[in-house]
C-alpha cells in the first residue's frame, strides 16, 4: 500500500488511463442530458410548452429555455470550481453527475402547457438551469482528472477523452430522439419525447459506479499534502490571471458557436425553413458525432505532435473556410450534401478545435486555481457562444427574409475574435508540463513561455 505522500507524489500505474476513460464515460452522460434538451427545444418544446405563440416566436422561447442551460453554467463553473480547488477534483465529478441527471428524469415527467398551464415552462425552466450548473462544474473536473493523471507527452490525447464524451454524448441522445422521430406526431407530442429523458436514470447508474473507482487528481493530492491551497481561487484568477481568463473566453466563443449552430439551429433551420425531413438531418448529425469518436482522440493525439495552440488557430481557420459552403450545402435541400454538411461540421471541423482545448486552457493556470481558472473563462465563453448562438442566429434569418447571410457574417466575425484571442494566449511547447502549483512556479512558467 502507498502512503499519502507518494501516492500525492506520482500517478499509481495505469491511473491515467482509468481517469481518461471514466472521464468520458461521465462527460457522455452528462452530454446526453444536455444535448437531449437541445434537441428537443429544436423540435417539440415550442408546441408542447408555448403553443399560444406563433411558430417563429414559439421557437424563440422555447431556445430561451435552452439557453437558461448556458446562463447557470458560469455559476456552476465558479462554484464547483471553488470547491474542486479546495476539496478535491473527484467529489465534485460526483455531485454534478447526480445533478444533472436527475433534472433530466424530471424533465421527462413535467405536466404540459394543457395540463397546467405556465407552470410547466416555469418547471421546464428550473430544471434547465440545474443542468447548466452541473455541466458548467463538469468540464473543469473531468478535463483535470484527465490531464493531470496523464504521462508528460499525452495529456493531449487524453485531454481529448472527456471531450470526446460530447460526440458520445451527442450520438446517444441523436439516437434516442432519431428513435423517436418517427412516431405520429400525435404520440410524439403525448407521450413519445418523454421516453429519452426517463432513459437517462440508466446511464446515471452506470456513470456514478464508473466515478466511483477513479483515484484524486495527482496534483491535487500534492497539494492537499503540502496544505498549498488558495482560500478563494475565484478571486485569485480574476487578480492574477485576467489575460489569459479573457483570452480563453474569447478563443472559445467561435468553437462553441459553431457547434450550437450545427446541433440546434441548423436543426430547426433545416426542419422548419427548408422543409428537409427532420429525421434525416438528426441522422447526419448522429453520423458526424459518430465520427468525432475517431477525429477527437486522433485530434488530441496530433496537438501532442504539434502543439495545442497551433492546432486551434487551424481549426480557427478551417471554421471561417467552411461557414459559407456549410449553408450553401444546406440550402440545396440535396439528401447528400446535406448530409455531408453535417457530418463535416460535426465530425471534422469541431473536434480539430475542441480537442486541444482541454490541456491549451489548463496550462494557463496553475494548479491550486486551475478548476476555477477554466472553468469560470470557459462557461462564460459558453453563455456567449453557445447560449445566445441559436436566438442569435434565428433573429439574423428573420432578418434576412430566410437568408442565412447574416448568420455567416455573424460566425466570421466570431472567428475572427477567437484568432486574435488565440494568437494573444501564451503557448506551452508540447513536451512542457503543466504549471507548478506554486506562485513561484506560475511565475517562472510566465518567464519561460515569454521567451517563446
Amino acid at each position: 500500500m502507498h502512503t499519502s505522500t507518494e501516492t500525492a507524489g506520482r500517478t499509481p500505474r495505469r491511473a491515467h488511463r482509468l481517469a481518461g476513460w471514466a472521464s468520458m464515460a461521465g462527460t457522455t452522460i452528462e452530454w446526453y442530458d444536455f444535448f437531449l434538451y437541445g434537441t428537443a427545444a429544436a423540435l417539440v418544446f415550442n408546441r408542447l410548452f408555448f403553443p399560444t405563440l406563433d411558430p417563429v416566436a414559439g421557437t424563440l422561447a422555447a431556445f430561451a429555455t435552452y439557453a437558461v442551460g448556458f446562463i447557470g453554467r458560469p455559476l456552476g463553473g465558479m462554484l464547483f470550481g471553488h470547491f474542486g480547488d479546495r476539496v478535491g477534483r473527484k467529489s465534485m465529478l460526483l455531485l454534478t453527475l447526480m445533478m444533472m441527471g436527475l433534472p433530466t428524469i424530471a424533465i421527462g415527467l413535467i405536466p404540459t402547457y394543457e395540463q397546467i398551464g405556465y407552470w410547466a415552462a416555469l418547471i421546464l425552466v428550473s430544471m434547465r438551469f440545474l443542468q447548466g450548473m452541473a455541466v458548467g462544474g463538469e468540464w473543469g473536473g473531468a478535463v483535470l482528472m484527465a490531464v493531470e493523471h496523464a504521462p508528460e507527452g499525452r495529456k493531449g490525447f487524453y485531454g481529448s477523452l472527456p471531450q470526446t464524451g460530447v460526440g458520445a454524448g451527442l450520438l446517444l441522445s441523436g439516437l434516442a430522439m432519431s428513435a423517436i422521430a418517427g412516431l405520429p406526431e400525435a404520440q410524439l407530442l403525448a407521450w413519445g419525447w418523454r421516453l429519452p429523458f426517463l432513459a437517462s436514470v440508466v446511464l446515471l447508474g452506470v456513470g456514478w459506479l464508473i466515478r466511483l473507482k477513479v483515484p484524486e487528481s495527482p496534483d491535487f493530492a500534492r497539494l492537499a499534502a503540502r496544505g498549498d491551497r488558495v482560500k478563494v481561487p475565484l478571486l485569485e484568477v480574476l487578480r492574477r490571471y485576467p489575460r489569459e481568463t479573457l483570452t480563453i473566453i474569447g478563443a472559445r466563443t467561435a468553437e462553441n458557436a459553431w457547434f450550437y449552430m450545427a446541433v440546434t439551429f441548423a436543426l430547426a433551420y433545416a426542419a422548419n425553413q427548408l422543409a428537409i425531413p427532420r429525421d434525416q438531418v438528426l441522422g447526419a448529425i448522429t453520423a458526424g458525432a459518430a465520427l468525432s469518436l475517431i477525429t477527437m482522440p486522433l485530434s488530441g493525439y496530433l496537438s501532442d505532435q504539434v502543439g495545442q495552440r497551433r492546432l486551434y488557430f487551424a481549426g480557427l481557420l478551417l471554421l471561417c473556410a467552411f461557414v459559407y459552403p456549410f449553408f450553401a450545402m444546406l440550402g440545396s435541400r440535396e439528401p447528400l450534401l446535406v448530409w455531408w454538411a453535417m457530418v463535416l461540421a460535426v465530425g471534422v471541423v469541431f473536434p480539430i478545435l475542441y480537442a486541444p482545448e482541454s490541456l491549451l486552457f489548463a496550462r494557463q493556470y496553475p494548479a491550486e486555481i486551475r478548476y476555477s481558472g477554466i472553468s469560470l473563462s470557459v462557461q462564460f465563453a459558453g453563455v456567449l457562444g453557445g447560449g445566445f448562438a441559436p436566438m442569435i442566429a434565428t433573429s439574423l434569418l428573420a432578418a434576412g427574409d430566410g437568408s442565412p447571410r447574416y448568420v455567416i457574417v455573424y460566425l466570421l466575425g466570431l472567428a475572427v475574435v477567437a484568432l486574435a484571442c488565440t494568437a494573444l494566449m501564451k503557448r506551452d511547447p508540447p513536451r512542457l508540463p503543466l504549471p507548478d502549483s506554486s506562485h513561484r512556479g506560475a511565475t517562472r512558467l510566465r518567464a519561460e513561455t515569454a521567451k517563446t
